[in-house]
């Protein structure tokens, strides 16, 4: 890192702490001298020592700084100091979409509001002919207020054009995050962006990345096999999931068509400032209210009746406490059997009136017979 013999870099920026680190740059928070306001200051790690490099680093800034969306955020500044270039960008407080969703799932509902707002930040820039090439969690901020906001929007080109990071065969971005064509080392269109969205949103449904491993394996799993996608979500999200990771680009919708399918599965305020109408869900009926049943068997009324004429859960629980009370019965009339004296005018093989009845109708109850 360079301050210059001031000790601003360009003589203007203070750095303060590092608050993000890439493959390629550092991010610190920094303190415009001039303007008296906080920001962010990206010093990427290597130097433009060639004259062309730095015409394109300063071609590519100023490309980028033309970008003027609430999605985005936005480069105030671009600079080289002792042949470190580095870029100047609004500060946002708040934290990334990766650690919201470090190994824990977030709603899908809020995944689609989150998602809806990335994806118009997108379509945004893919019609000013930038594409994105590293969508990762890490790139997704959320400030205040519950708005999104997309960083390192075309850093990545700038990075590759200026830097000579890019060779022919030779891919730019987050492995895990990467599309099929960029893998292969193809030209990178806004396609590309729409499956990194599309991966992204995967992540932050499941808590998981799609594609683990080391950085290779991971990139080069999804050139056999499609992201996995749980049968647990509902089935709009799967279709969404589906088409946005096609591994054809031309089967992925464009990232316009992906924020209208996003908000319509995000109902309700805080979708974004795109969001003009919204669905609101239709109430969820409610469950008819169970017709109540007396605690026991009416005067006259059969034990059988009674039972089958409780809920389900009721009528299990009332059969097991009357067969507990049947076998009292049985043991009481038992054993005072055996005090009375036999009665010589009734076969033994006779089942006494009074126990035929409850012992019947409890096992028709128990097993749904009607007499």
């Amino acid at each position: 890192m360079s301050a210059g013999d001031s000790g601003l870099l360009g003589d203007r920026y203070l750095l303060g702490e590092v608050i993000g680190r890439g493959g390629m740059a550092d991010v610190h928070r920094g303190t415009d001298r001039v303007l008296d306001r906080e920001v962010a200051v990206k010093v990427l790690r290597d130097r433009a020592a060639d004259p062309t490099d730095r015409a394109r680093f300063t071609a590519e800034a100023r490309t980028l700084a033309a970008l003027n969306h609430s999605g985005l955020v936005m480069i105030l500044d671009a600079g080289i100091d002792a042949e470190q270039p580095f870029l100047v960008m609004e500060l946002v407080e708040g934290p990334t979409l990766a650690r919201l969703c470090a190994g824990t799932p977030i709603a899908p509902h809020e995944v689609a509001r989150i998602g809806a707002q990335v994806a118009t930040a997108l379509a945004y820039a893919h019609t000013e002919g930038v594409v994105h090439r590293d969508i990762k969690p890490g790139n997704v901020l959320t400030g205040a207020g519950g708005h999104v906001k997309l960083a390192d929007f075309g850093i990545a080109r700038l990075i590759g054009d200026t830097m000579r990071h890019t060779k022919t065969g030779q891919a730019i971005g987050t492995a895990a995050y990467l599309a099929p064509e960029q893998v292969r080392g193809r030209d990178v269109t806004p396609a590309a962006d729409v499956y990194s969205l599309g991966l992204v949103l995967l992540e932050a449904l499941t808590g998981e990345r799609a594609y683990q491993g080391p950085p290779t394996e991971a990139a080069l799993a999804r050139l056999s096999s499609s992201p996995p996608i749980p049968d647990w979500l509902p089935e709009d999200w799967r279709a969404l999931l589906a088409a946005a990771t096609a591994s054809d680009p031309a089967e992925r919708p464009d990232a316009a068509a992906l924020a209208d399918r996003l908000r319509a599965l995000a109902p309700g305020p805080g979708t974004g400032p795109a969001d003009a109408t919204r669905v609101m869900p239709a109430p969820m009926a409610q469950p008819p209210a169970p017709v109540p049943t007396p605690a026991q068997p009416r005067p006259g009324e059969r034990m059988g009746e009674w039972l089958r004429a409780r809920p389900t859960d009721q009528r299990a629980i009332s059969a097991a406490v009357a067969a507990i009370l049947l076998l009292v019965v049985v043991a009481a009339f038992a054993a005072s059997g055996d005090d009375e004296p036999t009665q010589p005018d009734r076969a033994p093989s006779q089942t006494p009136p009074r126990l035929k009845a409850p012992l019947d109708d409890l096992h028709d109850a128990i097993h749904g017979v009607d007499r």
